[in-house]
C-alpha cells in the first residue's frame, strides 16, 4: 500500500504552529551545536596543538576514518549539568567506517578541562561500549586522558556503572570476541592508564602518548626523584621494556595507519567490491518517499494536541512512501506494519493516540510477529502527556484492562531478540513509553526530535498526579517546562542524541547498515576467558 499523504488544507493551521516551534528548536539546536564545536576554547585548543604538538580529536578521526560520513552519538551530552559545561562530555563517540568496517570509536578530547574525566564523560564512554557489545561493534579507543575529576570523584568510582564499568566492559568484549583496539595519542593517566592494557592491540606515540598511574609530579612528592614522563612512561619504555604497547609510531598519523591495518585483520568478511558497487547503485534506486521530508519539521508536534496523523510520518520516512499495515482496523491508535527503508525491511510501531487496551494488544502481536520473522523494529514514540484518570467504576475497569494490556506488551518489547530503533517523535511520557521501547527498555538506538518532550508527565498536566488546589502545582510544571526538553535530556545522556527531522531516513539508514554488518563476523561463539595480555 502506498501512502500518499500530501498536507491537506484543513491541516495548515497545525501545520504552521508546529513548524513556528521546530524553527525555535532549531535555533537551539545550532546554538549547541556551535558551542560543541569549539571544545575548550580558543586557549585550550592552542595549548593543545602548539605546546603540546598533538592534533585536535576531529582532525585524529579524519585520519582514522574511511570518510567524514558517521554517526555522532551524544554530542550535546554535558551541556548545562549543574558542575558547569563539559561539551560533548569532553570525548566524542561515534560509529564510523575503518577500511569499510563500521566500527565505534570513543575519543577523548583533551582541550576540554584537560581530559579530565567527569561522571558525564564516564557515561557516555560505558554507552558507547554498550552500543558496540549490542550490535558487536569493533571498539577503537584514542585514549588522552588526565583521569578522573576528584572533587566528583563519589559519582565516578564507586557505583556499578561508573569507572570501573569501563574495565569491565573491555573484558566481556573480548570474551565475547569483540575486537577492541587502543590509540595511545596523550596521557594515560590514573584509571586512564588501564584501557591500552586491556584492548587486544595497542599504538602508542612517541613524545605525545604517556602511561602511568602516576605522573612524574607524584614520583618527586613519594621519593623526590625528578624524572621525565617520556622516562617514566612513554612510548619507547612501554614499547621495548614493559610491553604494554604493541605498536610503536613516531607521529600521529602513523599511529592511525597501524590502526587502520589492525582493522584490516580483523575476522570480518565483508561483501566484495563488486558487491558492493552493486549495493551501492541499489541503494540510488531505492525509491526515496513521495512527499518531501522537510516536511517532517510541521509533523513535528509542538505539544500532544498539535498531533497529526503518524501515518503522514511513516509516508516521510518509507521506502516509496510503501506501508503494509498490520491491524489497521483494530486499535487503531497504535500504527502497526511493514515498510522498507533504504532497503532494509523494518517493522513500525508507532502512536496515534492514547494506547488503549486493544492497540496494546496489537502492539504485543506485532512486535512478536517481528521477533519471530527476524525483522528490525523501529518505534516511533509520541505517548499521551498523562495517564487517564480513573473517575468510575466502568473507567476503572477499563483501565485495569489496559494495565494487563501494557504489562503484556512490555514483556513482549523485553523479551524481543531482534534490534530496536526507538525515535521520540513528539512526547515520551509515563509507561506508555516502556511499552513503546523507552530508554529502560534497552533499544539498540533511541534519538530524539528537538521537540520531543521526555518527563513523567507532560509540562502543564502535573495537576493530573497532585491533590486539587495543589500549591506545589505551578513550580512542577515550571520545572517539568525546563527538564523535559530534548536538550536537557540529550545532556544528561537519556537518549543517542537529537537529530533533525528530515535528517531521520539518513540516520535511520545508517544504524540498519550498522546492525546489519554483525552477519559478516566469522567467529562469534563465546570464549571461556577473555586474552589477557603479558
Amino acid at each position: 500500500m502506498v501512502l500518499d499523504l500530501p498536507l491537506q488544507p484543513i491541516h495548515r493551521h497545525v501545520y504552521e504552529a508546529n513548524l513556528r516551534n521546530s524553527n525555535a528548536c532549531h535555533k537551539r539546536y545550532k546554538e549547541c551545536s556551535e558551542t560543541i564545536s569549539k571544545g575548550g576554547g580558543e586557549k585550550a585548543i592552542e595549548r593543545h596543538t602548539r605546546r603540546n604538538g598533538k592534533l585536535l580529536v576531529r582532525h585524529r578521526l579524519r585520519l582514522l576514518l574511511d570518510d567524514e560520513d558517521f554517526l555522532e552519538l551524544s554530542p550535546f551530552a554535558g551541556l548545562g549539568l549543574p558542575y558547569g559545561d563539559i561539551p560533548s562530555a569532553g570525548c566524542l563517540t561515534g560509529i564510523g567506517r575503518i577500511n569499510g568496517l563500521w566500527s565505534v570509536f570513543i575519543a577523548n578530547d583533551a582541550t576540554v578541562k584537560g581530559g579530565t574525566a567527569y561522571p558525564i564523560t564516564v557515561k557516555k564512554q560505558v554507552r558507547a561500549q554498550e552500543i558496540a557489545i549490542q550490535n558487536r561493534l569493533p571498539c577503537i579507543y584514542l585514549v588522552d586522558s588526565g583521569g578522573a575529576f576528584l572533587p566528583l570523584q563519589s559519582e565516578i568510582f564507586p557505583d556499578k556503572n561508573q569507572g570501573g564499568r569501563t574495565f569491565y566492559n573491555q573484558a566481556i568484549m573480548s570474551a565475547l570476541k569483540i575486537p577492541q583496539v587502543s590509540v595511545v595519542c596523550g596521557s594515560c593517566t590514573a584509571g586512564g592508564a588501564y584501557i591500552p592494557t586491556m584492548a587486544e592491540e595497542a599504538v602508542m606515540v612517541h613524545r605525545v602518548g604517556t602511561i602511568f598511574l602516576g605522573g612524574p609530579p607524584l614520583v618527586k612528592a613519594a621519593t623526590g626523584e625528578e624524572v621525565t614522563p617520556e622516562d617514566l612512561g612513554g612510548a619507547r619504555l612501554h614499547a621495548e621494556v614493559s610491553g604494554c604497547v604493541d605498536h610503536f609510531a613516531w607521529e600521529e598519523k602513523e599511529a592511525y595507519n597501524y590502526t587502520r591495518n589492525i582493522v584490516s585483520t580483523l575476522n570480518f568478511q565483508l561483501p566484495e567490491e563488486e558487491e558492493d558497487e552493486n549495493r551501492t547503485s541499489r541503494r540510488k534506486a531505492v525509491e526515496e518517499p513521495l512527499c518531501d521530508s522537510m516536511e517532517l519539521l510541521g509533523l513535528a508536534p509542538k505539544s500532544y494536541k498539535y498531533s497529526l496523523d503518524v501515518k503522514m510520518v511513516v509516508s516521510r520516512l518509507a521506502d516509496g512512501s510503501r506501508f503494509q499495515e498490520f491491524k489497521a482496523r483494530y486499535g487503531t491508535t497504535l500504527v502497526t506494519g511493514f515498510a522498507s527503508i533504504h532497503g532494509h525491511l523494518v517493522g513500525i510501531v508507532a502512536n496515534n493516540g492514547e494506547l488503549s487496551y486493544e492497540s496494546t494488544l496489537k502492539g504485543s502481536h506485532f512486535v512478536q510477529l517481528c521477533d519471530q520473522r527476524d525483522i528490525p523494529l523501529l518505534f516511533l514514540q509520541n505517548t499521551a502527556p498523562t495517564a487517564a484518570p480513573t473517575l468510575s467504576t466502568a473507567q476503572a475497569e477499563v483501565n485495569s484492562n489496559r494495565l494487563k494490556a501494557q504489562g503484556s506488551m512490555m514483556s513482549a518489547v523485553a523479551h524481543a531478540s531482534v534490534p530496536k530503533i526507538t525515535v521520540v517523535i513528539g512526547g515520551c511520557h509515563g509507561a506508555d513509553s516502556y511499552a513503546m521501547c523507552g530508554r529502560s527498555f534497552d533499544p539498540n538506538f533511541l534519538f530524539l526530535w528537538p521537540n520531543a518532550r521526555v518527563s513523567l508527565t507532560a509540562p502543564g498536566h502535573v495537576g493530573s498526579l497532585l491533590p486539587p488546589d495543589s500549591e506545589q502545582e505551578d513550580e512542577l510544571n515550571g520545572i517539568l517546562e525546563e527538564e523535559s526538553s530534548a536538550f536537557f535530556s540529550s545532556s544528561r545522556l537519556w537518549d543517542d542524541g537529537v537529530i533533525l527531522p528530515q535528517d531521520t531516513r539518513k540516520v535511520l539508514r545508517t544504524c540498519l547498515d550498522i546492525i546489519h554488518q554483525q552477519r559478516y563476523q566469522l567467529s562469534t561463539e563465546r570464549l571461556q576467558s577473555p586474552l589477557l595480555r603479558i
